[in-house]
Order: C-alpha cells, then structure tokens, then sequence
C-alpha cells in the first residue's frame, strides 16, 4: 500500500503543477522533488510508460505495475480536477481572498502538505540518510508551488511567513485563520502519510 500512496502523491502533484503553470523548469522542479521524496519508497515512477519499461525490465511484478498504472491514472485525473477549479479564477491574489476562501484554503493545504511530506523524506526518512540533495529538494518544492498557487493563496505554506506578511499589512488579518488551518493541517497530513510509506522508520 506504501508504494501505491506514494505514487499516488507523485504523480498528483507532477500533473497538479502542470496545469496549474505549463512552465517547463516549475514542471522539472516538482518532478525532481516528488522524485526525491518517493524514490526510496515506490521508485518513483509517477508515469504508467515508465511503470512499463520497469516492468520491461522486470524489476516490478505484472500485478503490481497495473496496480501502479491505475493510481497513476486516478491521481492525475484528480489534480487536474483540482487545479481546474483553482484557476478558474485566474485574476491574481485578492487583498482579501474574500471570492476565493476555499480555493487559498485548499493551495495552501496542498502546498504545505508538500512541503512536510518533502522535508520528512529527505531529511528525516533513514532511507535518505546522509542524502546531499535535501537542501535543494525543499527548496525548489517552495519555489514549483508557489510558481503554481502563490496567485491564489500567497504561496506561504507557513504559519511564520503568514505571520510576517499579515504583520505587514500584505495579508489581511482577517484572513490568518486560513494559514494557520492550512499549513498545520498540511503538516499534519503529511506527517501521517510519511508514518503509513515508512512504518519501519520510527
């Protein structure tokens, strides 16, 4: 089950970014990262023609690169769905976010969520141990996610940097509960998610 939620993750968040930007190096950043991420975990193929070649190569069962391929398939029909609907409205970050509350509530979630699960895969798993990239992994997660959702949330995903800004008056205050839910409900969820791909990492 491991590997199909990881694969899952990957290939949502690779489709994600690329409907929410098109842009060639946010698509590459995302890729490098999730790839980063789940690597040591399922492979990270994130792409039924690569789960094909591996089974080619028959370094996966028949079963399991089905199974692969139809996570795959569901995840990036999901993200696209989603993304969709977060750009439906494409006309920049609103003082406010008063038209747009679920939709900041929901990029900022998601980016957070990425984030965690990324600093808990490089530099925390005992599978990246000693790992050199962790660095640039978290780091170009922030910078594909807020090229993909910064328009509609802000692209914080932290309560710190939300903080920062709304003390500054480029967030407005009313609008902090919608970081603060969405990034600790991220982290949260990542946290849970890194728990059930390494259960043997405590």
């Amino acid at each position: 089950m491991k590997k199909y939620i990881t694969e899952f993750i990957g290939t949502f968040f690779l489709v994600f970014i690329i409907v929410m930007t098109g842009t060639p190096i946010v698509i590459g950043a995302v890729l490098m990262v999730m790839v980063y991420a789940g690597g040591h975990i399922s492979g990270a193929h994130y792409n039924p023609a690569v789960t094909f070649a591996v089974l080619l190569r028959r370094k996966i069962s028949t079963y399991e690169a089905i199974i692969y391929m139809i996570v795959q398939i569901i995840a990036a029909v999901v993200a696209a769905l989603i993304a969709n609907w977060l750009i439906g409205n494409p006309d920049g970050l609103p003082k406010s976010l008063d038209d747009n509350t679920i939709e900041a509530l929901v990029a900022e979630l998601l980016g957070t969520f990425a984030l965690a699960y990324v600093v808990l895969n490089v530099a925390t798993s005992k599978g990246t141990t000693g790992n050199s990239f962790y660095g640039l992994a978290i780091g170009f997660t922030v910078f594909a996610f807020a090229a993909g959702v910064g328009s509609i949330s802000g692209g914080a995903f932290n309560p710190a940097v939300a903080i920062g800004v709304t003390a500054i008056k480029l967030f407005a205050l009313k609008n902090i509960w919608i970081y603060l839910i969405a990034c600790f409900g991220g982290a949260v969820l990542a946290a849970f998610v890194f728990k059930m791909t390494n259960p043997e990492d405590n």
